[in-house]
């Protein structure tokens, strides 16, 4: 399975392999808890019928008998009843909150890696937690008053039979109201889909750009780009809005016309009921028993009509749950491989941005051996970016392999493979916590570990000044922190624990000189401790401490070999391209 996942320009063979219905695995794991549910629902079906009960025995016993015993004690018990039913109702609702739990607890952890997998492929899914709201939105609807309607439909079908040896003529009037409930029921669901779907879609789209803003304060204050950008955002939010009231209006006409239909089954029923008590046909309290239970009959047919936003709510997200959970499906679990020497091997790799076409890197193959460093050089927008993510497996290439020690680098468990591997991105990414916390990747911080890779940082002086050393809370992505030293922190996050490959993106892109010297020191301390390094860089500088040179222009390698002699063959080659010319402009 591993080896097939890897299998660049056939992702739907993966897919097809690893596709599963989790999210009907994880319903049917709360299947004890619906049957437990169904059953409280059949007890309260029946109990819910304690009123008609107690009004028929009331007729029928007390104002004949006039026995005052007698109605105390049907009190006495219709009281009980309604206290056991209000018992039952509470049960239930617990039990489907722990199902609603259980749900959760059985996707989360899948739906949050599905979801950091959208986002590492680019994908349209990973650019909101919109899955985290639906799963929530999934775990809320199990115990919520709608569905508990569901669960009482089988009362409909036991009042219909109730009413049916009352009287048939009751039963069909009872079950024609019930169909039209049903049909109004089926056309509110067709007719605000699209709304409902429209306006979801224009709230993620206002929600993304919203986010870009914010996140963007900075600049849009300084160069007064609040207006336009606020008007961008209206123009979004006004067609959520719109789309919005008009499956609002929809549902609440549609649960105005059904709440009209039960009242009017009620008294329609009181009607043939009074008709077929002249007649004879029907006993003196059936009549307004027969309106009691035709109430009844609809009332879980009102309450879905009711709520059916919220029912549509959850069936997109379901829809869209199983759509993300099926086309980012978990990584398969492959043998424990033995921890890497540093052995890193490109072999004609070709590779585009995810979800792109077009071509980045293109036929690149080279060797680094264990301990090796080596400086990757190139104008801007030659692939030295995009090399970086493919060397510690970010990005997945279209053709090739980046294989370190032999074993496939993008194939390799990442919790495995990642304390044997330090990466620092061109953009540093820091997040809110302790300095600690942050360059101990988050694990437990060994202090001995943390104090090491602050040194080969030349961070010392700088934490020697904070109040709190190394549990000082640098705020959300680093906010506390200078450029250069946010840097700093990336690189001792890099470097914590002795990493076997090192890939260093613009390292000192934001360090004063004072910086500069540390990150060379860095760079000595770890050709010393045997760590194959890599380094994107535009600063000849860093050239002086580093093994080899390798020259990359439009995504193709013009140079690899020891420095020295790329960098001679660079100045004779420069040399050639200069003599033409000034021989002619001699006169």
């Amino acid at each position: 399975m591993a080896i097939i996942s890897g299998i660049p320009g056939i992702p739907h063979v993966n897919r097809a392999l690893h596709h599963r219905k989790e999210l009907r695995e994880s319903f049917s794991a709360i299947w004890p808890y619906l049957n437990l549910t169904l059953l409280f629902s059949l007890a309260t079906s029946v109990l819910v019928l304690a009123p008609s009960w107690y009004m028929m025995e009331v007729y029928d016993r007390v104002v004949n008998s006039r026995n005052l015993q007698t109605l105390l004690m049907l009190t006495l018990l219709v009281a009980g009843l309604y206290a056991m039913l209000e018992g039952l109702e509470w049960v239930r609702s617990m039990v489907m909150h722990e199902a609603g739990l259980l749900m959760d607890k059985r996707l989360r952890n899948r739906v949050f890696d599905a979801l950091f997998t959208a986002r590492l492929r680019n994908e349209p899914a990973g650019n909101s937690t919109q899955a985290m709201t639906d799963l929530r939105t999934l775990r809320d609807m199990l115990p919520s008053p709608v569905f508990l309607a569901a669960c009482d439909a089988p009362l409909a079908l036991l009042v219909s039979v109730i009413l049916f040896f009352m009287n048939p003529w009751l039963c069909w009037f009872a079950i024609a109201g019930a169909l039209v409930q049903v049909l109004i029921g089926f056309f509110n669901e067709q007719r605000i889909r699209k709304p409902m779907e429209e306006a979801n879609r224009h709230m993620f789209g206002a929600q993304l750009f919203a986010g870009g803003v914010l996140r963007n304060t900075q600049v849009i204050e300084a160069m007064g780009m609040l207006d336009d950008l606020r008007g961008r955002w209206l123009v979004r939010q006004r067609a959520y809005l719109t789309n919005q009231s008009q499956a609002s209006d929809t549902a609440g006409a549609n649960a105005a016309l059904s709440k009209l239909v039960q009242s009017l089954l009620g008294s329609l029923l009181l009607g043939v009921g009074c008709w077929l008590t002249l007649k004879g046909e029907l006993f003196g309290s059936g009549m307004i028993v027969a309106s009691i239970l035709g109430g009844r009959l609809l009332s879980p047919l009102v309450q879905l009509i009711a709520g059916w936003r919220q029912i549509e709510g959850a069936r997109e997200a379901w829809v869209r749950l199983d759509a993300l959970l099926s086309d980012f499906p978990p990584e398969v679990t492959s043998m424990p491989l033995p921890p890497p020497k540093g052995l890193l091997t490109v072999e004609n790799l070709h590779a585009a941005a995810p979800g792109s076409q077009f071509p980045i890197l293109k036929s690149l193959t080279f060797r680094v051996a264990p301990g090796d460093s080596v400086a990757v050089v190139g104008p801007s927008a030659s692939g030295k970016t995009s090399l970086a993510r493919l060397l510690v497996g970010v990005w997945t290439p279209s053709n090739g392999k980046v294989r370190l020690d032999g074993s496939d680098v993008g194939a390799w468990n990442k919790a495995e493979l990642g304390p044997y591997l330090g990466y620092l991105p061109q953009t540093v990414e820091l997040f809110e916590g302790t300095i600690a916390d942050n360059i101990a990747r988050f694990g437990p911080p060994d202090p001995e570990k943390v104090r090491q890779a602050c040194a080969m940082a030349g961070l010392d002086d700088f934490i020697a000044g904070l109040t709190d050393g190394y549990d000082t809370m640098i705020g959300e992505d680093g906010m506390f922190l200078s450029g250069g030293q946010r840097q700093r922190v990336g690189i001792a996050r890099a470097v914590y624990g002795n990493p076997r490959l090192v890939v260093l993106d613009e390292p000192n892109s934001s360090l004063d000189e004072a910086g500069d010297r540390a990150f060379l020191n860095t760079l000595r301390a770890l050709k010393a401790a045997g760590t194959t390094v890599i380094v994107m860089t535009h600063r000849m500088q860093v050239l002086g401490v580093l093994d080899y040179l390798l020259v990359l222009i439009d995504g193709q390698i013009r140079q690899f070999g020891p420095r020295d002699q790329v960098l001679e063959s660079m100045q004779q080659g420069q040399a050639k391209v200069r003599e033409p010319v000034s021989e002619g402009c001699k006169p």
